[in-house]
């Protein structure tokens, strides 16, 4: 009898205290949840739930909770778990480094581009980075990966699809890449590495899209393998230390990369070979062309009266050489707000938005902005547009339909960039709009 009641106690000790386990446990989860769904209630109210650009997509009938997304993401607040599944919350700050996708333990999560209702468009790639046309090849953000450490992966790996892929060679150069961005310098160190002959033409600077970025802006939070270079372990990298560390890898190996030299048309040749050419007239033939260009091509004009006069610039390069200036920034995107906050503390600043208030720009920008406006440091004016641009004023059209003028020194444009669309089509490479298109791993 008494063998009965000890055991009878035992048990009743030990359910009560798995269900307290249970209990506490639940509790903790409903309350997790909780705060999910009020970060995602915040997220649509500011405009971030939507994606932009590449995301990862929850199947919620493989997901088990593991929250081994949320712990892999370095940006934080991408994903959250709510009842015991994961969730987006800020898909607009997702930068698609893809470490959600391969740290779970259940492959729930994919990579996709667009959504069901916003298209994004693409060129035609396929899984050895080549296009429709045969020896034309894209690597890095023009074909959506637009990380650094995903471009430079790519720009590699897909120097070794072109030289796996050629057969004869009929050119004078193996390989013509477009860009020297991260996926360019990547491949043209590949390239190198393999004994191909080769030249890199960058319209602008070594970095390319990253050049652009105002010098101070943290562009890397992840390590990465750079050919002939090795493992490079850097986290919160400024704009300046990674260029640094670009040009000393480029003048170690003496990369053939030519600068300010925009490619104008890649005309396929009848014997399957490509006339690369230049704004300034000079052709390239070559066998193969890698395009690891960015998405956004060219900045995007406003079409205004005055837009060519010298003050008026499209990136911002040196802020802390520019003081005591009338400045004028038009946009409301991260790259408008960021270079706003940077020339306030030096200069008199003014920031045109065309909307009501700032969407699609991350938390950390918004708190800042928003802070600045309430200390008095910058002026924000929302419902406006730039009219008129001249030598020492500028025009904005206000919100009521009147038109304001302000004395100016500096106008700073970030209307984003014109995708290389006709570029690519006269090249022959197909590009479709792609609505929640799901993106492979390549070999």
């Amino acid at each position: 009898m008494e063998v009965w009641i000890e055991q009878v106690l035992t048990y009743s000790v030990v359910a009560l205290l798995c269900g307290l386990t249970v209990y506490f446990y639940m509790r903790t989860l409903k309350k997790k949840s909780k705060i999910t769904e009020k970060k995602v209630a915040e997220a649509k109210e500011a405009g971030l739930f939507e994606p932009v650009s590449l995301h990862p997509y929850i199947d919620l009938n493989l997901c088990i909770g593991s929250a081994a997304c949320v712990a892999a993401c370095p940006e934080k607040d991408i994903l959250g778990i709510v009842n015991g599944k994961a969730t987006v919350i800020n898909a607009t700050n997702c930068i698609g480094h893809g470490a959600c996708f391969h740290d779970c333990p259940v492959e729930a999560i994919s990579l996709r581009i667009g959504t069901e209702k916003r298209g994004v468009e693409l060129p035609h790639v396929n899984e050895n980075f080549e296009t429709n046309i045969r020896g034309i090849f894209i690597a890095g953000e023009l074909g959506g990966m637009g990380l650094i450490k995903n471009s430079v992966e790519q720009g590699r790996q897909a120097v070794d699809c072109i030289v796996k892929a050629q057969k004869e060679k009929k050119a004078e150069l193996d390989l013509v890449i477009v860009g020297a961005g991260p996926a360019g310098i990547a491949a043209s160190l590949q390239a190198t590495k393999l004994g191909l002959k080769f030249v890199t033409l960058e319209q602008d600077s070594i970095g390319g899209t990253v050049y652009t970025f105002p010098r101070p802006k943290v562009v890397m939070t992840a390590p990465m393998d750079l050919p002939l270079y090795g493992k490079i372990k850097l986290y919160n990298t400024s704009k300046d230390e990674l260029i640094g560390l670009w040009t000393k890898v480029i003048r170690e190996h003496d990369l053939p990369i030519i600068e300010q030299t925009k490619v104008e048309t890649v005309k396929p040749v009848a014997d399957g070979t490509f006339n690369v050419v230049t704004a300034d007239g000079k052709t390239y033939h070559t066998d193969n062309v890698l395009l690891a260009i960015g998405r956004r091509g060219t900045p995007r004009k406003l079409g205004v009266p005055g837009e060519d006069l010298p003050k008026v610039a499209y990136r911002l390069l040196d802020a802390e050489y520019i003081r005591d200036k009338r400045i004028l920034v038009v946009g409301g995107g991260d790259s408008a707000v960021e270079s706003a906050l940077l020339l306030m503390d030096q200069n008199e600043v003014i920031l045109s938005y065309r909307k009501d208030k700032f969407s699609r720009i991350k938390p950390k920008n918004r708190e800042r902005i928003h802070q600045a406006i309430e200390a008095q440091k910058l002026r924000v004016i929302y419902n406006s547009n730039l009219v008129q641009i001249e030598p020492d004023i500028i025009h904005l059209k206000l919100g009521d339909g009147s038109v304001q003028t302000f004395p100016n020194d500096l106008v700073y444009i970030f209307a984003g960039g014109e995708l290389p669309t006709k570029f690519l089509k006269n090249a022959g490479v197909e590009i479709t709009k792609r609505f929640g298109y799901i993106v492979k791993k390549h070999k």
